[in-house]
């Protein structure tokens, strides 16, 4: 399996302390998608969404842990019941705010993404198919906000 970047991610975090553990936890967080010129023609019509998905890779995450403590609780979770960045896959997802298109440019809000990260893919937020009012949050829900633990990745 091989992917090709799409574009680049512009943010104002230069190391993973800075970065917020959600991008829900700093919603005035701007950054801007750069999407590579030949993929270009594929955000047409993007204006019409106030929320997209963003994917991406983990391009500087640490040691993968199947099990380990996350930022929001200091007991240890199995991996897919978390969103630690350290995967197998590398794979990160973000929902952002849609602030505006210019060109090949998309400037957004709530990121919670290292700057220069290489993108992926970008999917529409489609609230009738992707909220989930009833769905339950597991071990999270009962975790508030916290500054990142020191040395925790």
């Amino acid at each position: 399996m091989e992917l090709e970047p799409i574009g680049i991610i512009h943010t104002p975090y230069a190391t993973k302390k800075e970065a917020p553990i959600q991008g829900i936890f700093q919603p005035d967080g701007e950054g801007r998608i750069e999407v590579y010129p030949q993929y270009a023609e594929g955000l047409k019509d993007i204006e019409g969404f106030s929320h997209i998905y963003l994917l991406y890779l983990f391009d500087r995450a640490g040691e993968i842990k199947l099990v380990r403590p996350t930022f929001l609780d200091d007991e240890a979770h199995g991996l897919f019941a978390c969103r630690h960045p350290c995967r197998p896959n590398g794979i990160g997802m973000t929902v952002v705010r849609l602030l505006e298109r210019d060109g090949n440019e998309l400037r957004v809000g709530g990121i919670d993404v290292l700057d220069g990260t290489p993108l992926i893919d970008i999917k529409p937020y489609i609230q009738r198919f992707d909220c989930f009012p009833e769905a339950s949050e597991g071990g999270v829900a009962a975790r508030k906000e916290r500054p990142k633990p020191a040395g925790r990745e």
